[in-house]
């Protein structure tokens, strides 16, 4: 029974080369999704770096449903050498930006969209909010849980505590975010760490 899921998942992984990876905007080198992913659609507007590692049951999706003809051609972009963890999901609508040697622990959730809720008379899951984009700047690390909705745009080696949920708004390079809403409760410098 293990050997033969061993074999599905190695078969069922898309990497550089096979079918699945040419419908990407961009598959790099020693790059792989692991099998089986939750969600997958909108390829040819997503692009993978180098040397990343999409673990199992992730979602990564392009627009709202696998056939929306007008999404962004670089919707959602994962630089190199990144980690995103077991049932993570990134759903980008118009752009979501994740920078080079980014880690997210599990259970990540990354979305540049949410709903509306203008209108009393109609169901909240069908009010489509304002697109946001997101940005996360390279060597960040997402802790296990985190939530980063809309506008959110982080700085280069940015941690963001397990289970913190990040608002929109610009959050500088080196800091530590923490809370819901998450805020700044401290910054990385060379003072910080100890040799």
């Amino acid at each position: 029974m293990h050997r033969a899921w061993y074999q599905v998942r190695s078969f069922g992984a898309i990497a550089p080369g096979t079918r699945r990876a040419e419908s990407f905007g961009n598959f790099g080198a020693a790059s792989i999704i692991a099998f089986p992913p939750a969600s997958l659609y909108g390829e040819a507007s997503i692009h993978i770096g180098e040397a990343t590692l999409i673990a199992p049951w992730a979602t990564l999706a392009a627009g709202y449903s696998p056939d929306q003809p007008d999404v962004p051609p670089r919707a959602l972009v994962v630089g190199d050498r990144c980690v995103i963890g077991i049932r993570s999901g990134i759903v980008a609508h118009e752009s979501i930006e994740v920078g080079d040697d980014v880690w997210f622990g599990q259970d990540v959730y990354v979305t540049d969209s949410n709903h509306g809720f203008d209108d009393l008379g109609l169901p909240i899951g069908v009010q489509l909010g304002t697109h946001d984009p997101v940005v996360i700047g390279s060597g960040s690390w997402i802790g296990h849980g985190a939530v980063i909705l809309p506008g959110a745009r982080l700085g280069r080696n940015v941690v963001v505590a397990a289970g913190s949920v990040v608002l929109a708004g610009k959050v500088p390079d080196h800091s530590v975010l923490a809370g819901v809403p998450a805020k700044v409760v401290r910054y990385i410098d060379n003072v910080d760490r100890k040799d």
